[in-house]
Protein backbone atom coordinates (compact mmCIF):
# COMPACT_ATOMS: atom_id res chain seq x y z
CA UNK A 1 0.00 0.00 0.00
CA UNK A 2 2.69 2.52 0.97
CA UNK A 3 4.62 1.94 -2.26
CA UNK A 4 2.18 4.08 -4.30
CA UNK A 5 2.59 7.21 -2.18
CA UNK A 6 4.85 10.11 -3.14
CA UNK A 7 5.21 12.17 0.06
CA UNK A 8 4.72 11.57 3.76
CA UNK A 9 3.85 13.91 6.62
CA UNK A 10 3.23 13.78 10.36
CA UNK A 11 0.07 15.56 11.45
CA UNK A 12 -2.24 16.08 14.34
CA UNK A 13 -5.60 14.59 13.35
CA UNK A 14 -8.56 14.36 15.73
CA UNK A 15 -9.47 10.85 16.89
CA UNK A 16 -11.29 8.83 14.24
CA UNK A 17 -15.03 8.97 14.72
CA UNK A 18 -14.81 12.01 17.00
CA UNK A 19 -17.19 14.91 16.52
CA UNK A 20 -14.36 17.10 15.23
CA UNK A 21 -13.17 14.45 12.77
CA UNK A 22 -16.68 14.01 11.38
CA UNK A 23 -17.25 17.77 11.13
CA UNK A 24 -13.94 18.27 9.35
CA UNK A 25 -14.54 15.46 6.86
CA UNK A 26 -17.92 16.89 5.93
CA UNK A 27 -16.68 20.46 5.64
CA UNK A 28 -13.70 19.49 3.47
CA UNK A 29 -15.47 16.73 1.54
CA UNK A 30 -12.66 14.26 2.23
CA UNK A 31 -12.23 11.70 5.00
CA UNK A 32 -8.48 10.99 5.06
CA UNK A 33 -8.92 8.23 7.64
CA UNK A 34 -11.36 6.28 5.48
CA UNK A 35 -9.71 7.41 2.24
CA UNK A 36 -12.99 8.47 0.65
CA UNK A 37 -14.98 11.52 -0.41
CA UNK A 38 -17.74 12.82 1.85
CA UNK A 39 -20.78 14.91 0.91
CA UNK A 40 -20.53 18.57 1.89
CA UNK A 41 -23.24 19.95 4.19
CA UNK A 42 -25.60 22.56 2.78
CA UNK A 43 -24.46 25.74 4.50
CA UNK A 44 -25.36 28.20 1.76
CA UNK A 45 -21.78 28.34 0.45
CA UNK A 46 -19.89 26.68 -2.38
CA UNK A 47 -17.85 24.52 -0.02
CA UNK A 48 -16.45 22.45 -2.88
CA UNK A 49 -14.79 25.59 -4.26
CA UNK A 50 -13.88 27.15 -0.89
CA UNK A 51 -12.16 24.00 0.36
CA UNK A 52 -10.53 22.82 -2.88
CA UNK A 53 -6.99 23.47 -1.62
CA UNK A 54 -7.19 22.04 1.94
CA UNK A 55 -9.40 19.13 0.85
CA UNK A 56 -6.53 17.14 -0.59
CA UNK A 57 -4.66 17.20 2.76
CA UNK A 58 -7.59 16.15 4.97
CA UNK A 59 -8.37 17.70 8.35
CA UNK A 60 -5.03 18.12 10.09
CA UNK A 61 -2.58 20.31 11.93
CA UNK A 62 0.91 20.07 10.46
CA UNK A 63 3.74 18.82 12.68
CA UNK A 64 6.28 17.48 10.13
CA UNK A 65 5.36 18.90 6.72
CA UNK A 66 4.98 16.72 3.62
CA UNK A 67 8.29 15.41 2.36
CA UNK A 68 9.79 12.90 -0.01
CA UNK A 69 11.61 10.17 1.86
CA UNK A 70 15.32 9.40 1.70
CA UNK A 71 14.74 5.92 3.14
CA UNK A 72 12.33 2.98 2.94
CA UNK A 73 8.85 3.73 4.25
CA UNK A 74 9.21 1.13 7.02
CA UNK A 75 12.34 2.88 8.29
CA UNK A 76 10.50 6.20 8.43
CA UNK A 77 7.55 4.65 10.27
CA UNK A 78 9.94 3.13 12.80
CA UNK A 79 11.39 6.62 13.29
CA UNK A 80 7.96 8.10 13.92
CA UNK A 81 7.25 5.34 16.43
CA UNK A 82 10.50 6.14 18.25
CA UNK A 83 9.54 9.81 18.52
CA UNK A 84 6.04 8.90 19.71
CA UNK A 85 7.51 6.72 22.46
CA UNK A 86 9.35 9.73 23.85
CA UNK A 87 6.48 12.25 23.74
CA UNK A 88 3.65 12.55 26.26
CA UNK A 89 0.11 13.46 25.16
CA UNK A 90 -0.26 17.20 24.63
CA UNK A 91 -3.15 19.25 25.99
CA UNK A 92 -4.29 21.56 23.18
CA UNK A 93 -6.94 23.27 25.27
CA UNK A 94 -10.00 24.80 23.62
CA UNK A 95 -9.71 25.34 19.90
CA UNK A 96 -11.56 28.07 18.03
CA UNK A 97 -12.12 29.42 14.53
CA UNK A 98 -9.93 32.28 13.35
CA UNK A 99 -9.10 34.24 10.23
CA UNK A 100 -5.40 33.52 9.59
CA UNK A 101 -3.59 35.29 6.77
CA UNK A 102 -6.69 35.22 4.58
CA UNK A 103 -7.68 31.65 5.44
CA UNK A 104 -10.21 30.23 7.86
CA UNK A 105 -8.48 28.00 10.39
CA UNK A 106 -8.94 26.29 13.73
CA UNK A 107 -6.35 27.40 16.28
CA UNK A 108 -5.77 27.24 20.05
CA UNK A 109 -8.11 29.62 21.82
CA UNK A 110 -5.43 30.61 24.35
CA UNK A 111 -1.79 31.29 23.43
CA UNK A 112 -0.21 28.27 21.77
CA UNK A 113 0.69 25.79 24.54
CA UNK A 114 4.45 25.52 25.11
CA UNK A 115 4.31 21.69 25.22
CA UNK A 116 2.79 21.75 21.73
CA UNK A 117 5.55 23.99 20.38
CA UNK A 118 8.19 21.81 22.05
CA UNK A 119 6.68 18.60 20.67
CA UNK A 120 6.44 20.05 17.15
CA UNK A 121 10.09 21.15 17.26
CA UNK A 122 11.23 17.71 18.37
CA UNK A 123 9.18 16.02 15.64
CA UNK A 124 10.67 18.29 12.95
CA UNK A 125 14.23 17.80 14.16
CA UNK A 126 14.16 14.10 15.03
CA UNK A 127 12.53 13.06 11.75
CA UNK A 128 14.59 15.24 9.44
CA UNK A 129 17.17 12.51 8.77
CA UNK A 130 14.44 10.63 6.86
CA UNK A 131 13.69 13.58 4.54
CA UNK A 132 15.02 13.77 1.02
CA UNK A 133 16.54 17.19 0.17
CA UNK A 134 14.29 19.69 -1.55
CA UNK A 135 14.68 19.85 -5.29
CA UNK A 136 15.33 23.17 -7.02
CA UNK A 137 11.71 23.18 -8.20
CA UNK A 138 10.45 22.60 -4.65
CA UNK A 139 12.59 25.44 -3.33
CA UNK A 140 11.34 27.74 -6.08
CA UNK A 141 7.70 26.91 -5.32
CA UNK A 142 8.19 27.69 -1.64
CA UNK A 143 9.98 30.93 -2.42
CA UNK A 144 7.17 32.05 -4.72
CA UNK A 145 5.47 33.20 -1.51
CA UNK A 146 7.62 35.95 0.04
CA UNK A 147 9.63 34.65 2.99
CA UNK A 148 11.53 36.49 5.68
CA UNK A 149 15.28 35.79 5.94
CA UNK A 150 14.57 33.58 8.97
CA UNK A 151 11.89 31.64 7.11
CA UNK A 152 14.21 31.10 4.16
CA UNK A 153 16.88 29.74 6.50
CA UNK A 154 14.35 27.34 8.01
CA UNK A 155 13.31 26.27 4.52
CA UNK A 156 16.90 25.41 3.66
CA UNK A 157 17.62 23.71 6.99
CA UNK A 158 14.38 21.81 7.57
CA UNK A 159 12.55 21.77 4.23
CA UNK A 160 9.75 24.11 5.37
CA UNK A 161 9.71 27.78 6.39
CA UNK A 162 7.13 27.64 9.18
CA UNK A 163 8.76 25.42 11.80
CA UNK A 164 10.49 25.90 15.18
CA UNK A 165 10.13 29.57 16.20
CA UNK A 166 7.91 30.24 13.13
CA UNK A 167 5.50 27.40 14.00
CA UNK A 168 1.84 28.31 14.54
CA UNK A 169 -0.45 25.36 15.09
CA UNK A 170 -3.52 25.58 12.86
CA UNK A 171 -6.01 23.41 11.02
CA UNK A 172 -6.74 24.98 7.64
CA UNK A 173 -10.37 24.99 6.50
CA UNK A 174 -10.33 27.11 3.34
CA UNK A 175 -8.29 28.43 0.50
CA UNK A 176 -7.28 32.11 0.55
CA UNK A 177 -10.42 34.23 0.67
CA UNK A 178 -11.29 37.70 -0.50
CA UNK A 179 -11.76 39.95 2.55
CA UNK A 180 -15.44 40.49 1.69
CA UNK A 181 -16.08 36.72 1.76
CA UNK A 182 -14.48 36.09 5.15
CA UNK A 183 -17.46 37.03 7.40
CA UNK A 184 -19.88 34.69 5.61
CA UNK A 185 -17.41 31.80 5.61
CA UNK A 186 -16.65 32.32 9.30
CA UNK A 187 -20.37 32.39 10.14
CA UNK A 188 -20.93 29.11 8.30
CA UNK A 189 -17.85 27.56 9.90
CA UNK A 190 -19.04 28.56 13.38
CA UNK A 191 -22.46 27.05 12.73
CA UNK A 192 -20.86 23.79 11.59
CA UNK A 193 -17.85 23.45 13.89
CA UNK A 194 -18.77 25.11 17.19
CA UNK A 195 -20.45 22.02 18.69
CA UNK A 196 -17.34 19.96 17.88
CA UNK A 197 -15.08 22.59 19.47
CA UNK A 198 -17.01 22.85 22.72
CA UNK A 199 -14.59 20.62 24.66
CA UNK A 200 -10.83 20.91 25.09
CA UNK A 201 -8.78 18.76 22.72
CA UNK A 202 -5.81 16.51 23.43
CA UNK A 203 -3.18 15.28 20.97
CA UNK A 204 -2.80 11.62 21.88
CA UNK A 205 -0.97 10.32 18.82
CA UNK A 206 1.08 11.18 15.75
CA UNK A 207 -0.84 10.63 12.53
CA UNK A 208 1.21 9.70 9.47
CA UNK A 209 -0.44 10.87 6.24
CA UNK A 210 0.74 9.97 2.75
CA UNK A 211 0.05 11.59 -0.62
CA UNK A 212 -1.24 9.43 -3.46
CA UNK A 213 -0.40 9.97 -7.12
CA UNK A 214 -3.48 12.17 -7.52
CA UNK A 215 -2.26 14.53 -4.78
CA UNK A 216 -4.77 13.36 -2.14
CA UNK A 217 -3.53 12.57 1.38
CA UNK A 218 -4.55 9.44 3.29
CA UNK A 219 -4.02 8.58 6.95
CA UNK A 220 -1.93 5.41 6.98
CA UNK A 221 -0.80 4.95 10.61
CA UNK A 222 -1.29 6.41 14.08
CA UNK A 223 1.39 6.15 16.75
CA UNK A 224 0.23 6.70 20.34
CA UNK A 225 2.18 9.23 22.38
CA UNK A 226 3.46 7.27 25.36
CA UNK A 227 6.34 9.21 26.84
Amino acid sequence: MTGSFTRFAVYYAPPPGSELARAGAGWLGWDADAGQAVAHPDLGLDLAQLTATPRKYGLHGTLKPPMRLACPVATFLDGVDTVAQALAPVELGRLSLRALDGFVAIMPQAPQPAPLSDAAARIVQDLDAFRAPLSDDELARRRATPLSPRQDTLLQDWGYPYVLDEFRFHITLSGRLQPAAMPDVLRAAHAWFDPALDAAQVMTDLAVFAEDEAGRFHLIRRFALRG
